[in-house]
């Protein structure tokens, strides 16, 4: 049997479309001469849907989409795709039918996959396990699965699970210091019913690190099994969550035998030895990998992928980039360019997600603006090919000052001055994306975010903050590896010391700790969770800790009004981390 690991790209919402899309791989997963293909989670609906799921018009015509994925598997492969399960029975879905009883507790829809073929549904397999933290809210919107049974195709029995329904495995999470969310552990009970192949359809974002879990996770299962495991995950930006695919089979002996491609649409078909593959039972052992099953499947395709972390991150951000500008309707994008490394970086990753030609930077200098800033800014551009403008503001600032001047009681220079410049140069961005239909990209970093040096309707502005998770350490990281094959952000830029230029001689490290420490403190507190004592006891000097927790609880004002951010860490600002406003200052 010749199964196809479909990863695809679907869009949020664009349920006909993505259904073409279905039907499209179908036709080439056809061509390549596949029995079986196999789809993400919630490939029809996008993931992740949210609010959309209120409506039920969206879940009747995700129903309609999945009747059609169904009736071309007459002349096409068989499919699992997963997509929105109603269920009529329950309460707020409408009244049952008198056959039904009296109506169940629930919100009446299900994540579900459907495997599909020969021109109908053949069965429908729903999610159990629910993900109630970080970025996921899914037991909002959906009901845990009741039951869950195996499929048959093609006289082989197909576990057919989805997504976090694989993240419980007892003996994998209880070697990680028992961090294992559920009680219930849905592979035990569809290998329970007899399994010939276990198969997982996903929708789980990138983060750093993530990879390199999901790979053991993975292996451990197959091991512990003794059962070949196909995973599909979902590929694409959709708003701040970045999907990196890199679907794979691993053989009963928790090797990877085939591998589709990370951060891009892939199609490989792995050809599964239908007679030299079985269940022996659960093999507990071997969740530690020591020795390897019998009858491990032969080697697949192998679809090259990023095997460095800053590699894997820098390419997320730019499929962030891309999709984000593509799926709200842009065809472009505007940045203002200080002559610092945000904006450089940033500026990059737009080329290497839009291209050359669909890139703007505007360098907008006042008298606080220094010459190799102004430099390094039209350097940055000349190296990227995009287009360059240069409006200074300082005749604006001025007629900004002399109107406020006389309201401002004789007070000294700070930081409502600085603060005007930031604003006048987010509204020259904001004007030239109304008038000429670029999306405009602000350049603030995680650290910056973190501790509130941004300014409001200034340099967060903008439609998508493509750096609001990346520390300043990583910003570096970064710029070092966009400059491997040759200089693209000039060398001055990455050595100069960081600083706003919003009054003579101004430098980050002025009023902050080196970013080498502050970035461990902001990591410690936010994605951590630990506290001024936790973090202390790592060596960093009390008074550091407590102003970077003070300044970033202060800030937090900010962060509710900054644009959407790209997640590549493990904890990001936006809703993954929802914190009061307005709060006691002894809360901890």
């Amino acid at each position: 049997m010749k199964i196809a690991l479909a990863q695809i790209n679907a869009t949020v919402g664009a349920i006909p479309r993505n259904g073409d899309l279905v039907i499209e791989t179908l036709e080439r997963a056809r061509a390549a001469g596949a029995d079986l293909a196999v789809f993400p989670e919630l490939a029809l609906t996008g993931y992740p849907p949210l609010d959309l799921l209120d409506r039920p018009s969206f879940i009747t015509r995700n129903l309609e989409a999945l009747e059609r994925v169904a009736a071309a598997t007459g002349n096409l492969p068989a499919a699992v795709v997963g997509f929105v399960q109603r269920d009529p029975t329950c309460e707020g879905k409408g009244p049952p039918k008198a056959e039904e009883g009296p109506p169940k507790a629930g919100k009446g829809l299900y994540n579900a996959a459907a495997l599909c073929a020969e021109g109908k549904v053949r069965s429908i397999h729903c999610k159990t396990l629910l993900p109630t933290y970080d970025v996921f809210d899914e037991a909002r919107y959906f009901d845990s699965a009741r039951e869950n049974r195996v499929a048959e195709f093609q006289g082989m029995r197909l576990g057919i699970s989805i997504c976090e329904d694989i993240w419980n495995d007892a003996l994998f999470w209880g070697r990680l210091s028992g961090h294992r969310q559920y009680d219930e552990d849905p592979i035990e009970g569809l290998v329970a019913q007899g399994c010939d192949l276990l198969i997982n359809v996903a929708a789980s974002p990138f983060t750093e690190g993530k990879r390199a879990v999901k790979r053991e996770m993975f292996a451990a299962a197959a091991r512990r099994h003794r059962l070949p495991l196909l995973h599909v995950n979902l590929v694409g930006g959709n708003d701040s969550l970045i999907f990196d695919g890199w679907s794979n089979v691993f053989d009963p002996s928790g090797e990877i035998v085939a591998q589709a491609r990370d951060f891009a649409e892939s199609l490989p078909v792995w050809e599964w030895p239908t007679g030299s593959v079985g269940p022996t039972g659960p093999v507990d052992a071997d969740v530690e990998g020591k020795g390897r099953a019998r009858d491990a499947a032969p080697p697949g395709p192998f679809e090259e992928t990023t095997t460095e972390e800053i590699a894997s991150i820098c390419e997320a951000l730019t499929l962030g980039v891309g999709d984000y500008v593509r799926k709200t309707g842009f065809q472009s994008a505007v940045i203002g360019l200080s002559g610092g490394i945000d904006s450089a970086v940033t500026a990059a990753l737009a080329v290497r997600a839009l291209g050359a030609d669909r890139v703007l930077g505007v360098s907008m200098p006042s008298q606080y603006s220094s010459q190799h800033s102004q430099d390094d800014a039209r350097s940055l551009a000349g190296n990227l090919g995009i287009a360059y403008k240069v409006i200074p503001i300082r005749g604006t600032y001025d007629a900004y000052l002399e109107t406020l001047g006389p309201h401002f009681d004789g007070r000294p220079f700070d930081i409502a001055e600085e603060n005007i410049q930031a604003r006048i140069r987010g509204n020259i961005l904001m004007a030239l994306s109304n008038k000429l239909g670029h999306l405009v990209l602000s350049t603030g970093n995680k650290s910056e975010m973190a501790v509130g040096y941004c300014t409001l309707y200034g340099d967060m502005s903008g439609g998508l903050a493509v750096l609001s998770d990346v520390p300043k350490t990583m910003v570096y990281k970064l710029a070092e590896f966009l400059n491997r094959r040759g200089e693209v952000i000039p060398a001055s830029t990455i050595a100069k010391a960081p600083s706003a230029e919003l009054r003579p001689g101004q430098f980050d490290q002025d009023s902050l700790p080196p970013y080498e420490v502050l970035d461990p403190i902001i990591r410690a507190f936010v994605e951590e969770g630990l506290y001024s004592d936790e973090i202390t006891a790592r060596g960093f000097d009390r008074g550091a800790v407590d102003r970077t927790i003070g300044l970033i609880e202060r800030n937090e004002y900010k962060r509710r009004q900054a644009a959407i951010g790209l997640k590549v860490t493990r904890r990001a600002f936006g809703y993954g981390r929802r914190m009061p406003v307005a709060r006691g200052k002894d809360a901890p």
